[in-house]
């Protein structure tokens, strides 16, 4: 007596059935995370402007180029001079601008001067002076936009 094996048993039985691999990548949430990361940015970079709180006069003037490597000086209403968000101690302008300006090297950086529009106007050319003799020529005045004119 013979015995016969089948092989398989029939159509489809024993194969296994693969699913071909999808070379598609689904970027909807890749989208959704870059949007929220420019919101963050957006609300974020103007706090990272400057820390210290000062009222800014009004003027018409069209706004200026923003530099990375820019320094910035603000006096406040109190007379208190910073650069960039550290106190300066008072008489210690010249041997703060003197040591930036060493830390700059050979081209010293555009100086962005913000003062509160409540300061005595001398006061303000003071600080002009004193960054002049210091080797900073390039200095812009930070103001806020107005729509009328004064």
């Amino acid at each position: 007596m013979a015995m016969g094996v089948a092989s398989g048993g029939g159509r489809g039985r024993g194969r296994s059935r693969r699913r071909a691999a999808v070379a598609e990548i689904n970027v909807t949430p890749l989208v959704d995370v870059m949007l929220v990361l420019l919101i963050i940015f957006m609300v974020t970079a103007p706090l990272l402007q400057s820390a210290v709180p000062v009222e800014l006069p009004d003027s018409r003037a069209a706004p200026a180029d923003q530099d990375p490597e820019s320094v910035a000086v603000s006096i406040d209403s109190e007379g208190f001079i910073f650069i960039d968000d550290g106190q300066v101690p008072e008489g210690g302008l010249p041997a703060a601008l003197e040591s930036l300006a060493a830390r700059s090297g050979a081209e010293p950086p555009l100086v962005t001067l913000r003062a509160d529009r409540a300061l005595d106007y001398g006061r303000v050319v003071a600080v002009m002076g004193e960054l002049n003799r210091a080797g900073f020529n390039s200095i812009s005045l930070v103001t806020n936009g107005s729509a009328t004119a004064p």
